[in-house]
């Protein structure tokens, strides 16, 4: 029968690309690898490597195998972490990051919630875009982050969601476009888009630039004044604009494809990386029973265009 440590050698002789550098990382004697592997490829009748001249190439069985690997690897972390989380009192620490224009006074009453329960824990959060978030759950660096959702599976984290958000397409009342009584897509490819792009230089897969002239920010909250101050036209969250609509500040535009804005899925993201507990799981579960103001991700209300 093969063993997890048989797994693990197997994946970092892939990834280092010789025996000799899985040892190294491993912090193994190269015979104990090549040994391993020997023992790996016993177990399951399979050969997982070619040999010749020294040097490891996946066979057809080895490259079946090794998403495989991966995945059981995967859910021993988790099973580890799961069991860690069990043995732990409560966490000292909680660090979560927040799409910047979801981070509202909504999200506020789940933490002072907390504060109330867990008194000695202390809670970081942090404002960043959604693909930025995603990076730091995925390196460890915030235990959950509360995203626009792409619908992709995440392989080394935990997701659900948690509602929808409706986007609306904004421009200044002084813009050209505000002045057309319905907008085509090749009216908004005419004028300077202000779009949205994170630090990493990624665009949300609903909001991407289609003008051939554009103004980047990694906030919505920029965009909204970049509208302002007519620099251009933007698609921005209804939660985030909502004020300045009222205000006259900008205006919604008639866009053909969007009549009631555009609606996109928010979702909550757990970090794998790191052992949850009492703290985090209750904060899934204040997510989930939807504690946040109703109207911040499920918005239903009719759009009027000016």
């Amino acid at each position: 029968m093969y063993s997890f440590e048989q797994l693990k050698i197997f994946i970092t002789v892939v990834e280092t690309g010789s025996f000799s550098g899985a040892a190294r990382k491993l912090k193994r004697a190269q015979s104990g690898v090549s040994q391993a592997i020997s023992n790996l490829e016993i177990a399951i009748n399979q050969d997982l490597f070619t040999r010749n001249k020294n040097v490891p190439t996946l066979t057809s069985s080895g490259k079946a195998l090794l998403p495989v690997a991966y995945s059981i690897l995967d859910q021993q972390n988790y099973f580890d972490q799961k069991v860690e989380a069990l043995s732990k009192h409560y966490e000292h620490e909680l660090i979560i990051a927040i799409d910047e224009s979801l981070n509202h006074s909504g999200f506020v009453q789940i933490i002072s919630i907390l504060a109330d329960e867990y008194p000695i824990t202390s809670f970081e959060i942090i404002s960043a875009s959604t693909y930025d978030i995603e990076s730091l759950v995925r390196e460890g660096k915030a235990q959950v982050g509360i995203v626009y959702a792409d619908g992709e599976l995440k392989a080394d984290m935990d997701f659900f969601l948690l509602g929808q958000a409706r986007f609306l397409t904004i421009a200044s009342p002084q813009h050209e476009l505000a002045k057309l009584p319905v907008v085509q897509s090749s009216d908004l490819t005419s004028y300077r888009q202000c779009a949205h792009r994170s630090a990493e230089q990624k665009e949300l897969w609903f909001s991407y630039s289609i003008s051939a002239k554009v103004w980047y920010a990694n906030t919505h909250q920029t965009l909204i004044d970049l509208v302002i101050n007519g620099i251009g036209w933007a698609l921005v969250p209804e939660l985030a604009v909502k004020q300045h609509i009222k205000q006259g500040d900008v205006v919604v535009l008639p866009v053909t494809h969007e009549h009631d804005g555009w609606l996109t899925s928010v979702g909550c993201l757990i970090s794998r990386s790191q052992a949850g507990g009492p703290v985090l799981d209750r904060l899934k579960l204040l997510l989930q029973k939807n504690v946040l103001a109703k109207d911040s991700w499920k918005s239903k209300g009719a759009i009027t265009h000016s």
